[in-house]
């Protein structure tokens, strides 16, 4: 079978400034892709690209074997897409919310009320399913985006930031569901700051700072025999000082 994902000479730029500098990856079936940098590195513009939302760019992007330019929308039916920000519609209930979803992607009435039933019960919000998301905490609501994101049952899972606002008993679900997505064969593109998190669950870890990849393999060929952590990998080849003594510098100007 081919790659799931290729990437060929990808490059981005907004005006004067390119943000993706020729970008190659290929990627698997059933991986969990930890794709990691700096703020401002190109993460959230690769995701653009592959969830269609960005189509202006130059280089080759294959999903499915397909051109995604040339297919966007077939891609788009067989990609969920998790954002850090839950941008829900307020006013709705999630189940409203959801079945407007599932709708998107031609699902039954009866596969959107199941699906959105077993697995909001998984998150502890069945009993709110009818309740207005106005009044929502920012970790309920992440739920509630995550459940959308997972309801077409897509392929590929593309996750930027999808921890944030979720208490540590949600973390641990998420952390169990991307296992068990990848057992199913799915592959799951993961963005996320939090290396402790990205270090546990990835087969594979991509780091791009200033628009090019400078590190790519498992856990184990990052640390290439060192003891470090991924964090300290992390910072070791994208910072540009010393951030424990920066660390000192900005308490010391607190107290100045």
């Amino acid at each position: 079978m081919p790659p799931i994902i290729t990437i060929r000479h990808l490059n981005k730029s907004y005006g004067e400034k390119q943000v993706l500098k020729d970008i190659n990856l290929t990627i698997e079936s059933g991986q969990i892709i930890g794709y990691i940098g700096p703020n401002g590195a190109g993460k959230s513009t690769t995701v653009k690209i592959l969830t269609g939302i960005i189509q202006e760019y130059e280089g080759e992007v294959m999903v499915f074997g397909k051109n995604l330019k040339e297919n966007v929308l077939e891609v788009k039916s067989k990609v969920g897409y998790i954002p850090e920000l839950a941008e829900l519609y307020d006013l709705l209930t999630p189940r409203e919310y959801l079945a407007f979803i599932g709708k998107l992607y031609h699902l039954s009435d009866s596969v959107i009320e199941d699906r959105s039933r077993k697995m909001l019960d998984s998150f502890g919000l069945l009993g709110n399913i009818d309740q207005r998301m106005d009044s929502f905490s920012k970790g309920m609501r992440q739920k509630v985006l995550i459940t959308s994101g997972l309801l077409h049952n897509p392929s590929i899972v593309i996750m930027d930031e999808p921890l944030s606002g979720l208490d540590a008993n949600a973390v641990i679900l998420v952390k169990e569901l991307l296992q068990a997505l990848k057992q199913e064969g799915k592959t799951i593109f993961y963005c996320s700051h939090m290396m402790d998190v990205v270090e546990k669950v990835s087969d594979r870890i991509i780091l791009i700072n200033n628009g090019t990849i400078i590190a790519d393999g498992t856990i184990e060929d990052l640390k290439a025999g060192t003891t470090d952590s991924l964090e300290q990998i992390f910072s070791r080849l994208t910072s540009t000082g010393n951030q424990m003594q920066r660390g000192d510098d900005l308490a010391a100007a607190m107290n100045g």
